[in-house]
């Protein structure tokens, strides 16, 4: 099943779709957009070739309509929405971000997806000087980031994100960057660095000088770094400062393989268990 969507899908508070049981393909138009609602869950989609929508008269609720101007064309747009989960589904070659999460955007869970063929794949916050965004928590957890991907996986500001035992095994620029002194938090992910010798650094600290990002806390914690891929640290090492930036339990990295190989949407059938 194809859905090529007019207009972006806009996503009401205490919303699920869940495309288990069928093979749901939102692709070919605007995609899914979750702005200033909360509780929302998107499972079990296959979402891809996203483009812009807007300038239209579009439908948000059963009962009200709005002007919407041009959008981004992202994958999934999450724009002032919290408590937001992301799970089992297949993401690639939208026309701007596959996941983005801006503008006062918080507790929000990327899982269990399969990213493939795109640049900019994962933005989280708005920009450097919309510091609304210093509340963003986002956990990144047993995602499988795979061929294609060139970088932003994801690119941070501002807030906390905790990135754990997630599959890195392709990027061609950068795997996890960020700037205005985001809190990363990276524990047992498994990162396969591409052969090119200038592209071995997982992280990329931006648009600061180095006398500015070294107080910036990132760090690796039980991270399995393959084929000479190497993560610069910063900042402070001790826990406390990664509270906010620590959702779960990481497992061993060793065992990534084995965590990831479900990622993606799901091959449910009816009438069985997934």
């Amino acid at each position: 099943m194809v859905i090529k969507l007019k207009q972006e899908l806009m996503l009401n508070s205490f919303k699920t779709i869940d495309g288990r049981g069928a093979s749901v393909h939102i692709a070919g138009g605007p995609c899914i957009t979750i702005q200033y609602v909360t509780n929302v869950i998107v499972h079990g989609l296959n979402i891809h070739d996203c483009k812009q929508g807007g300038n239209a008269y579009v439908r948000d609720s059963p009962d009200h309509y709005g002007w919407r101007t041009l959008s981004d064309g992202d994958g999934v747009s999450i724009f002032g929405g919290s408590h937001v989960w992301v799970d089992h589904c297949s993401l690639s070659n939208c026309r701007d971000g596959l996941i983005d999460a801006i503008h006062g955007s918080t507790a929000i869970t990327i899982s269990n997806n399969y990213f493939t063929h795109h640049n900019k794949v994962m933005l989280l916050g708005h920009s450097d000087s919309y510091t609304q965004d210093k509340n963003m928590q986002v956990t990144i957890a047993f995602n499988h980031f795979g061929e294609g991907l060139v970088q932003r996986m994801p690119r941070c500001r501002h807030g906390y994100f905790h990135v754990v035992n997630n599959d890195y095994t392709h990027w061609e620029m950068y795997a996890i960057g960020g700037s205005a002194s985001p809190t990363i938090n990276s524990q047992g992910n498994r990162f396969l660095a591409p052969d090119r010798a200038d592209n071995k650094e997982v992280t990329k600290h931006e648009d600061a000088p180095q006398s500015k990002w070294k107080n910036w806390n990132w760090r690796s914690e039980g991270d399995l770094l393959l084929n000479g891929a190497f993560f610069t640290r910063s900042g402070a090492g001790s826990s406390s400062n990664y509270a906010k930036a620590s959702s779960l339990s990481a497992r061993p990295s060793s065992l990534v393989g084995s965590i990831t190989v479900g990622a993606g949407s799901l091959g449910c059938k009816k009438g069985r268990r997934c």
